[in-house]
């Protein structure tokens, strides 16, 4: 039994949600700004598929390392104004990859552009939760959609403002960071009064948090929730760093026209996250896990031998699967170790981004030694490693028990 310090409020705060929603969203949007211009670099520097993965392993590396001990030091020091500072960075780092012209000017631009991101995703998690009146599958589901929906965006606008007309043009997203702080504002006013209200209660009043799992088991459950992770990035991986290569590869179609498929495949992602968090809340995180990652298996396997139009579609369903996993993982996890929330929201979204910055790298040097088609065979039979969700404990029977 231990004492919770984080408290939701009694109602759940629609207004808070709706903001850090769209605060998600403008921040994945420029996240993913990273990856839809990889096409524009790789021409204009003539850069190489293992250097294409270099860029995404230090940009994950830091949007991942950074996660957990920004998690943990919010957690024991909490900062109301976190958000804007985070992005911040973000702006920074935007504007000066839009006038990279050299490899290592690329990697310090992506570094400081995924710190941005590894302060974002802990907070704005923790503030969900607190916002949320006990709904958390809702409250997380719309939180994530966000972020699903700002990541679809990005590459349709990187096709329609900047390939036309040159990769400087990447300057414009550094106003749309800008407009991301002013949404936060709100978001910090709410956060700064609920730490105030904090502060001001007696710690003998806090209520006890029972476990629900013995801290053996949950360590073990923790490490199942990783493998689910580490099956699920993989695949992603291989989509979102090099499915316009693909397409352009296999099919012989444009950089535009593959960037406009990239965003019906992620379109998809946000469709399946938005469903996924309310979905748990009824039938339980463990079927939803079990639905998301196994199911998206066959979708997966079919997808590299399919022609350009059935090729579309499998990866609009591998995407609507695979994303609504995630929401259910973290909760599951936060409902594991419920007074952890920034160390939680940290382990998994860090380890997540980390766990994709590795692969593309690997996956970027197997593309060159071998061929782009290849890779996409390979990664097809990452789901089915979906098959450990067996070995997690339900814990809404547990509940109801």
């Amino acid at each position: 039994m231990v004492q919770n310090q984080e408290q939701p409020v009694g109602k759940i705060t629609f207004s808070i949600l709706i903001a850090l929603s769209l605060s998600h969203c403008l921040n994945d949007l420029l996240q993913s700004v990273v990856s839809a211009a990889y096409p524009l670099f790789k021409d204009d520097l003539g850069l190489s598929f293992a250097q294409i993965g270099l860029i995404t392993l230090v940009y994950q590396l830091s949007a991942s390392v950074f996660q957990p001990i920004t998690g943990i030091i919010f957690d024991k020091y909490p900062i109301a104004w976190s958000l804007p500072i985070g992005m911040s960075f973000t702006m920074v780092g935007l504007t000066s990859l839009a006038f990279s012209d050299n490899l290592p000017w690329i990697l310090l631009s992506v570094f400081l552009i995924g710190i941005g991101s590894s302060v974002l995703h802990p907070e704005a998690s923790r503030i969900t939760f607190l916002a949320s009146g006990g709904k958390r599958g809702l409250a997380q589901s719309l939180f994530q959609v966000g972020g699903n929906f700002g990541g679809s965006l990005g590459p349709l606008l990187v096709a329609l403002l900047v390939a036309p007309y040159g990769r400087d043009h990447l300057f414009i997203f550094s106003f749309v960071a800008l407009a991301a702080i002013g949404v936060m504002y709100p978001i910090c006013k709410w956060y700064k009064s609920y730490l105030n209200r904090m502060k001001a209660q007696i710690v003998s009043l806090r209520k006890p948090v029972h476990l629900p799992l013995p801290m053996d088991k949950t360590a073990i459950t923790i490490g199942i929730l990783l493998i689910l992770i580490f099956s699920k990035y993989i695949y992603m991986a291989s989509l979102t760093s090099y499915y316009t290569f693909y397409l352009i590869h296999k099919f012989n179609v444009t950089v535009q026209e593959s960037q406009l498929y990239l965003f019906i495949f992620l379109v998809a992602t946000a469709i399946g996250t938005l469903i996924g968090g309310p979905i748990g809340d009824r039938v339980g995180r463990k079927y939803v896990i079990w639905a998301s990652i196994l199911g998206a298996a066959p979708f997966a396997l079919l997808m590299p031998h399919a022609n350009l139009t059935w090729t579309i579609v499998l990866s609009f369903c591998v995407g609507l699967m695979l994303s609504s996993a995630f929401p259910a993982i973290l909760l599951y996890a936060q409902e594991l170790l419920p007074t952890k929330l920034g160390l939680v929201s940290g382990l998994f979204f860090g380890f997540a981004f980390g766990v994709a910055g590795v692969a593309s790298a690997v996956l970027g040097n197997l593309a060159d030694k071998t061929s782009i088609e290849y890779v996409y065979n390979v990664c097809a039979y990452m789901p089915l490693l979906g098959l450990v969700t067996f070995f997690l404990p339900n814990l809404k029977k547990q509940k109801a028990a």
